[in-house]
């Protein structure tokens, strides 16, 4: 019995951890607490007495299970990359009050995990997402990888590499200075809800993206440019009683409520140099419900 609770406490402390591989690889929270999930059964169903490492055990098999996830999807979300037209599905957002994060949700939002970036890797195949989440993200080796996708090392090494150069191409450093990041989120709140729309031009990139993903009633937009971004913006202040400055996977970013104290919109913000390059807005009022989003 004693073996057991050992067991679970060793679980337990890997959770966090394997709780971050999931949202990588399936980009919803739910479904990566059920691939969490699924890794406990699966551990006390096997004999891990001969198991060196299990915590390097553990992420191979949530790694596997989340691939058998992905595979199975009744329809894969065949996205395009965020520079291509079409529908784009955004992930779902971490969202944590500013300046204060728990440490399982600084966990599970390490290593500048943005939206942006979980955007491209929604677009990757689910053996590219594989191989590029479990060694780019948290180092497992190669071989241990190819055992899980049933391929040799060198194509498993090919995948990775072909999953980085897209990674590396549509999802480009941002900038890393919080307080700075929060004060271009301050001037483009500030500017949007006066409807000053130089102001906005002013703090949006010429060649500035934005995407809205509104759930199966409101299909998803995509705006491109200062101009077009700056007028939806205003005309999207409009229906906010109420925004709040929040984390949004650990990056400035902001929810905006109605006059019901209803959640309208997450909107995580990817900023270089000082101006905003990206903006990712969340409506879907099915998926926003289960955020736990409060005023």
């Amino acid at each position: 019995m004693s073996e057991k609770f050992s067991l679970t406490d060793r679980f337990e402390a890997e959770r966090p951890g394997l709780r971050a591989v999931a949202y990588r690889m399936l980009g919803s929270l739910t479904e990566a607490e059920d691939a969490v999930q699924d890794t406990w059964l699966k551990l006390n169903r096997t004999d891990v007495s001969e198991v060196k490492n299990l915590g390097a055990w553990l992420t191979t098999v949530v790694g596997r299970v989340c691939l058998d996830m992905l595979r199975s999807r009744t329809s894969r979300r065949e996205e395009p990359l965020p520079e291509q037209e079409g529908p784009v599905r955004l992930p779902d957002p971490v969202v944590t009050p500013l300046g204060r994060i728990d440490p399982e949700q600084e966990v599970l939002v390490a290593d500048a995990v943005g939206i942006a970036l979980m955007v491209v890797l929604e677009a990757l195949s689910p053996a590219e997402r594989l191989a590029f989440v479990l060694h780019d993200m948290f180092d497992v080796p190669f071989d241990d990888i190819a055992t899980t996708l049933g391929r040799t090392t060198v194509s498993t090494r090919q995948l990775a590499s072909r999953a980085r150069r897209r990674v590396q191409g549509a999802a480009p450093a941002a900038d890393t200075d919080l307080a700075r990041k929060r004060d271009v989120v301050d001037a483009f709140l500030a500017a949007s809800r006066g409807g000053d729309f130089e102001a906005l031009l002013a703090v949006l990139d010429p060649h500035v993206v934005a995407r809205s993903d509104g759930g199966t009633l409101v299909p998803s937009i995509l705006r491109r440019g200062a101009t077009a971004v700056a007028s939806q913006a205003i005309t999207f202040a409009r229906f906010a009683a109420d925004t709040r400055l929040v984390l949004v996977n650990g990056t400035p970013g902001v929810v905006s409520f109605s006059r019901g104290r209803r959640p309208l919109s997450v909107m995580s913000f990817t900023i270089q140099c000082g101006r905003i390059t990206g903006l990712d807005i969340l409506s879907d009022p099915g998926r926003l419900t289960t955020l736990g989003l409060t005023t």
